[in-house]
């Protein structure tokens, strides 16, 4: 006799299909990109085209191939009888108490999943680099980098998980809002100690001490009516010849930060970008970002409060049962299909803030010819791909294509 799906049934199954079409659709234009826009060789030659598009292949393989990888074990583990039998297996052999079980299943997990990202950690983060003249940085290097980005990982994922099953427990109804609110504190916490605390860790910070860029940077910040003292340099060439600049922090941790490589670009070009994270800092990109990352927080967790219901025991530790720790692999699972689906909106959000930045860069500049020449240099040297499918940048691109931001450049 046939049933009726139930809402949780009807979520799960909406975000699998949404995501296998996602998925999929990004498979197919990694594989057949398509013809390239004619209006790039306005720009770039042939062989800059051909270049950025063969580097870029492997990246795309990797980028959906994680996140299939991920899902299929998670799925296998939440929705197949074998998965859960061995979920059970791992919850016997941790033995000990319920919140030894928790522990211990977390602990697993965060094992599991691990070792499954440590290839394509790999081949993304070195091999592939290395092999295109990308990275400057040892194998020896690149493992300290990794163990300490494990080391960081591992406390924080497994306080999050004792933190998730005390509330979940102790709260079966509530939970959903006390862990967005709790997720919503931790992200306001971690913008403003990132950038003094973590990312000391990896990189030495410098104020830049050339006193022709010093005045460039009073004079931007003066123009555009915000209080930046100075802009740091960040010694990213040990690691890699790509280019970059970004602005972080909040309150007074905010900054803008260069690669010194960059520096050596020309100076109107420097200029173009420190006044495009300007735009950034007088737009207010980075409260507004938090703003919406909260929002969209507490939306998720409502959903999943939906999801897990088959999980979440009405009665509560005062009781007699409890949520089984293997319900933190239906969260992560959770979690990796929701980041899928809502993959486009966070970036046509990123990339609105992009174009938002160069029209600020542009009125502070006012340099037209250094703002195409940036963007040329920039996707020159770090191998973009010229000429992307309009799928892949609506559904992976967080920044306008270089020939975007040359065409609204030149108010086209």
């Amino acid at each position: 006799m046939n049933r009726n799906l139930d809402l949780t049934e009807v979520l799960w199954l909406g975000l699998m299909l949404l995501s296998g079409v996602l998925v999929v659709l990004y498979l197919w234009f990694a594989l057949v990109p398509g013809a390239v826009d004619p209006a790039v060789f306005q720009f770039f030659s042939a062989g800059q085209v051909e270049r950025g598009r063969a580097y870029a292949f492997v990246p795309r393989l990797l980028y959906v191939l994680n996140p299939v990888i991920q899902g299929g074990f998670l799925g296998w583990l939440v929705f197949s009888s074998h998965g859960r039998a061995f979920a059970k297996a791992v919850e016997r052999f941790t033995g000990g108490s319920y919140w030894v079980k928790v522990f211990g299943f977390a602990l697993f997990l965060w094992l599991a999943l691990l070792l499954l990202r440590l290839p394509i950690s790999i081949i993304r983060g070195y091999t592939w680099p290395h092999a295109w003249g990308l990275s400057t940085q040892t194998i020896s290097s690149w493992w300290v980098d990794y163990a300490k980005s494990v080391l960081l990982d591992l406390p924080l994922t497994l306080g999050l998980v004792l933190g998730f099953s005390f509330t979940i427990n102790r709260f079966p109804r509530g939970w959903w809002a006390i862990s967005a609110l709790a997720v919503s504190i931790w992200l306001i916490i971690q913008n403003l100690l990132w950038p003094v605390i973590i990312s000391p860790m990896f990189n030495h910070f410098e104020a830049a001490k050339d006193a022709a860029i010093v005045d460039m940077v009073h004079g931007l910040a003066a123009k555009a009516g915000i209080p930046v003292d100075q802009v740091l340099v960040m010694d990213a060439s040990r690691r890699t010849t790509t280019v970059n600049a970004y602005f972080t922090g909040l309150g007074r941790t905010k900054r803008i930060v260069l690669y010194d490589n960059l520096l050596k670009y020309p100076f109107d070009e420097v200029k173009a970008v420190v006044a495009h994270e300007m735009g950034h800092w007088q737009k207010r990109h980075l409260l507004s970002g938090l703003v919406l990352g909260i929002l969209g927080n507490f939306f998720v967790f409502a959903l999943m409060h939906l999801a897990l219901r088959p999980w979440v025991s009405p009665i509560g530790w005062y009781g007699l049962r409890a949520t089984p720790p293997s319900a933190w692999a239906v969260v992560q699972l959770f979690f990796l299909l929701a980041i899928l689906v809502s993959n486009p909106i966070q970036n046509a959000v990123s990339r609105g803030m992009e174009r938002e930045a160069d029209q600020v860069a542009l009125s502070l500049t006012g340099d037209v010819a250094a703002q195409v020449r940036l963007q040329v240099d920039l996707a020159t040297k770090n191998l973009a791909d010229l000429s992307p499918p309009p799928y892949m940048v609506w559904f992976s691109y967080t920044h306008p294509t270089a020939l975007e931001r040359i065409k609204a450049a030149e108010g086209q």
